[in-house]
């Protein structure tokens, strides 16, 4: 009989696979649950739909990005606000249904670009009170001074040190503007300068217009001319609502 020498014998167990020969295994699966999936995923179905009702998810009605376009909602529904569009000057929308019955129509920068008669022909519907003018003052050395100058001549804008180029909106050019432009600028922006119509609701923007007819020396204010600004450079009495020039 045989004595042990005291070495135990291996024991053989499951030969493991070399790390390069598992990643390749891998990738081949994910290769084919891949092909599976892109067989029978959405593009076959999305093809199944438009055979059968004629249109395609993947062929959607869109908006590019701040293009802001207010859609009426459909009768009897209520809907959510943005605080853009409140019923009248004065009042705050603070989530209520809009109660704007005349909503302007939509329109994009371009429309700005252009000239489009969307907004050349806009008509201001914010009498340029007193009030009206204050408010626009407010708005326009928060969100117009920074670029334009407290003064609108461009070159004292808080920027230009940045070498952003000057913008004057008291130029002979700029006056001649129409209401519908100046308001159609601030709502979808012109050119360099970005959209504000997030930020400054329907009624202040026409405030900042009034304020800036003002800035421009078209408008006289309520409080030097005796009543309310006239858009042509004179002002109407309280009393009888003759105008002056």
């Amino acid at each position: 009989m045989s004595k042990s020498n005291g070495i135990r014998p291996a024991v053989m167990g499951p030969v493991s696979r070399p790390p390069r020969a598992r990643i390749v295994e891998v990738v081949v699966w994910l290769g084919v649950m891949g092909a599976l999936l892109s067989m029978t995923a959405c593009t076959p179905l999305d093809d199944a739909m438009v055979a059968i009702f004629g249109r395609s998810m993947r062929d959607q009605a869109s908006f590019d990005p701040y293009e802001n376009n207010p859609m009426n909602a459909p009768g009897e529904s209520v809907p959510f606000a943005a605080g853009n569009l409140p019923a009248r000057p004065g009042e705050w929308n603070i989530g209520q249904p809009e109660g704007l019955e005349d909503v302007p129509p939509p329109f994009t920068q371009a429309d700005n670009l252009d000239m489009a008669e969307v907004v050349m022909t806009l008509e201001n519907p914010v009498e340029p009170t007193e009030a009206s003018i204050a408010r626009g003052e407010e708005l326009f050395l928060r969100f117009c001074a920074p670029c334009h100058g407290p003064n609108g001549v461009g070159v004292t804008g808080y920027i230009i040190l940045a070498g952003y180029p000057p913008y004057s909106l008291i130029s002979e050019r700029v006056q001649e503007f129409p209401d519908g432009l100046l308001y159609g600028m601030i709502r979808m922006g012109r050119g360099n300068m970005p959209a504000y119509g997030h930020r400054i609701t329907h009624f202040d923007r026409w405030n900042v217009v009034n304020y800036l007819r003002v800035l421009q020396g078209v408008a006289v204010p309520p409080s030097e001319a005796g009543g309310t600004v006239d858009q042509t450079g004179g002002a109407s009495s309280d009393a009888g609502g003759a105008s002056s020039n």
